[in-house]
Parts: structure tokens; sequence; C-alpha cells
């Protein structure tokens, strides 16, 4: 049977509103009655191993963690600190954002997360300095994109469950991309200054003793991601168990600095579990249609379409790229994710690609796809906060596609970016 037919009951479902992770259970149970070698009972055996992975426990422990920093005070700790060290310069508090998002992720791994909670702080305080409000949002949300990029990264974790690959690995990956994204997008910010398109008065550097004050009160904070990349670094822990730790302490840290209280602890696991209840059902209801398409034979099949392309690495990248930006503006991230890495990464890897290159350029495109028009998710968040109008929206956000895409081109072609880090840290082990 035509490997086909799955895809597209998958799309009338989803087509019919039906919700994805019953369409993809739906799918399965049409596709295996029509090829009438299988009982329909397989799709329910499927499910439970679909979540039998030992890095998918790290998925609730870091949305737990960006869930507390994002409920207290730590975020608008993390502004102040970035203020009094970037604040004074050119685009100031667009800078500002910038560094407060490569902080903050890495604390939290969703981009919403950073969008919805920093990305408040960050849009109330440059329209206070005078930034207009499509600018602020579009800095706020383009900044937001590094979250997941930069360890700890919820779709990471969801990735390495789906491709088999150490999340370890992946974690260590996404740093080098995630602080050029960073970089280029306040080249860009500096760019808009220079030439005017962002007027505002520039803020009077602060002085020593503030910014000393800053980093005392921001510096519990700032631990968290230092012992999260130093526990990467050193090997010392896998990325669940510096998950646990990470939440243990993002939970004291609250209660500490009385910013976290019982309800608002409570409130936070509802979140959590909310939260990666969703998750968790999605990569079960996807595990079925996963294993239709691997008896259909669709990895081999899909790398052969690939291959007939041309037999260039880059350019099967390249074409990648173009696929899913477009499928990343459509659909929502964790969605592609479960129907196209199991595919998609092995057929990368059988056409020549290292796994950790192909996971990252994946995941940077799926990012960016979420902050693209009409249906990127990051767009939504921030129109929910600024009460923007898509087309408003849609037109800020456009100087910073150029930064972010040439960061996404630099991966593409220079696969070390991604790979040179795992590649060390496995070398000193």
């Amino acid at each position: 049977m035509s490997i086909g037919i799955i895809f597209l009951l998958l799309l009338g479902f989803v087509l019919l509103e039906i919700p994805v992770g019953f369409a993809l259970i739906a799918a399965s149970l049409v596709y295996i009655g029509m090829d009438g070698v299988f009982p329909a009972s397989v799709v329910a055996s499927r499910m439970p191993p679909g979540l039998e992975s030992f890095p998918f426990l790290a998925l609730p422990l870091f949305v737990f963690v960006g869930t507390v920093l994002s409920s207290g005070g730590i975020a608008r700790r993390i502004f102040d600190f970035a203020n009094c060290m970037v604040g004074h310069t050119r685009g100031g508090l667009g800078h500002v954002n910038v560094l407060a998002s490569i902080i903050f992720a890495g604390m939290s791994g969703v981009a919403q997360a950073d969008a919805a909670g920093l990305g408040r702080i960050e849009i109330e305080e440059m329209k206070r300095a005078g930034y207009p409000t499509r600018i602020a949002t579009a800095i706020t949300a383009a900044s937001s994109v590094i979250g997941p990029i930069i360890p700890p990264s919820v779709i990471m974790v969801v990735y390495a469950v789906l491709a088999n690959v150490p999340l370890s690995d992946l974690f260590l990956a996404g740093i080098v991309p995630g602080l050029l994204m960073g970089a280029s997008l306040m080249i860009a910010i500096a760019i808009m200054a220079r030439t005017g398109r962002i007027d505002v008065p520039l803020q009077p550097r602060k002085p020593a003793r503030e910014r000393w004050q800053a980093f005392v009160k921001a510096a519990p904070a700032l631990s968290a991601p230092a012992l999260l990349i130093a526990g990467l670094l050193s090997g010392v822990a896998t990325p669940t168990e510096l998950g646990a730790l990470t939440a243990v302490y993002a939970t004291v840290l609250g209660f500490a600095q009385g910013e976290l209280t019982p309800r608002r602890l409570w409130d936070c696991a509802v979140q959590t579990v909310l939260t990666t209840g969703v998750l968790a059902f999605l990569i079960a209801a996807a595990a079925p249609f996963l294993w239709a398409l691997a008896m259909g034979d669709t990895v081999s099949w899909f790398a052969r379409q690939i291959e007939g392309i041309s037999h260039n690495p880059i350019l099967f990248l390249l074409t990648i790229n173009l696929i899913l930006l477009v499928a990343g503006a459509l659909i929502e991230t964790t969605v592609i994710l479960l129907i196209v890495v199991p595919v998609l990464g092995p057929a990368m890897v059988m056409n020549g690609i290292d796994p950790i290159h192909a996971a990252m350029v994946i995941i940077v495109n799926l990012m960016i796809g979420a902050l693209t028009p009409p249906f990127g998710v990051l767009l939504f968040v921030m129109m929910d906060i600024t009460k923007l109008s898509l087309a408003a929206m849609s037109r800020a956000i456009l100087p910073f596609y150029l930064p972010l895409l040439a960061v996404l081109l630099l991966m593409t072609f220079v696969p070390a970016l991604s790979t040179a880090v795992p590649a060390w840290m496995a070398s000193t082990r």
C-alpha cells in the first residue's frame, strides 16, 4: 500500500479539525484496517512503548523549572541585570531584551515561557522608554526563539526521544548556534539604531555600584544556567539528573527570595502536568503512526527521494530548510517534530549528514517557523500580550528574519558550529 495514504489520512483528519493526537491514532487505525495484515489492537499496544525513554523524564522537569522561574520575580532580576550591562548602548533596551533572553534560555527551554514571562517585562520597559509597541514586540518575539536552542530545551528532549540521539549531545550542540543567534539579533538592532529605524534617547550608563548590586541580586538566578552548562561539559550527570537538580534549585531559590508561595508552587505543578500531559499524549499517539511508516519502509523511500535531488549534502539541507520553514509557518512545532523527525532525521543521516548537525538544522528551522506568519505560534503569544494585529506583527518582525536566516545558513554550510562542542566533550571523556 502506498505510504502516501497514511499522510493523506492524517491531513484529512486535521482539516476536519480533529485534535492532532486523535488524528494520529485515527489515521493509524484506518491505515492498518485497509492494509489488513495486522489487527487494530496493535495501535493500542504501540502507544505505551512510545513513552518508554529515560530522556523523556527530563521533559516535565524542565517545563517545571521554566514555569517556576516565570512565575516569580526572577525574570525581573535578570532583566535589571542585563539593563545595567548593556542598556546604555545605542538601541540599548533592544540589546537588553536579547541578552536577557540568552540568560533566561539557560533556565527555561520553552520559547513561549520566554515570550510570555520575561517578554511582558521587556515590552513594558521598552514602551516606557519610548520604543514603539511594534518594535518592542518584534524584538521580544525574535529573541524568544533563542530559548529552545540554548540548553535546556524541551524541543530537544522531544527530538532526542523521537530520533534516538543522545540528549546531552543535543544540549551541547545548541550552545554555539544559540549564542550566534543572539549576536546576530544584536547586530541587527545596532544597525537599526544607527540608521534611525530605532530612534529613542540613550540611557545613561549605570554607575559601577548599581551594576554590582544588580549582579548580586541576579547571581542566584545566573547560577542556574551556569550549573547546567558546567554539568553538561563535565559529564558529572545526565541531562535528566541535571533537570531534577535544577528543579530543586529553582524551587528553593523561589522560596528563599520570598517570590514563591505554596499556592504558587501548586499552580506551577498543575501547569507542568497539563503541559507535559499534552506532549506525552502526542508522543504516545505518534508511536503507532510512526510504526506504520516504518512498516512501509518510509525512511529508505524518503532517503532515495532526497538522493534523487542531488548527491551533495548541502543541497539536501537547503531543500530541507525550505520545506521546514514553510511547514513551521503552517503547523505547530511539536506536531511537525512528531511527523517528520523519525522520517527526516534518519533519511538525512543515510545521505551522509551528521545526526547532531541534522538535528540542529531541523530545530532551528522549526523555531524560525514558529515566528513566521500566518500561523507561527510565537506571533500569537505576542499578539495576545500587546493586542497588535497579525498584519502589524508580521511587518514588524520582517527585519529580524535576516539575521536568524543568516545563522541558519551558516549552520547549514558549517556543521562544526553544531558538532564541535559535542565532539570535543566526547574526546575528553
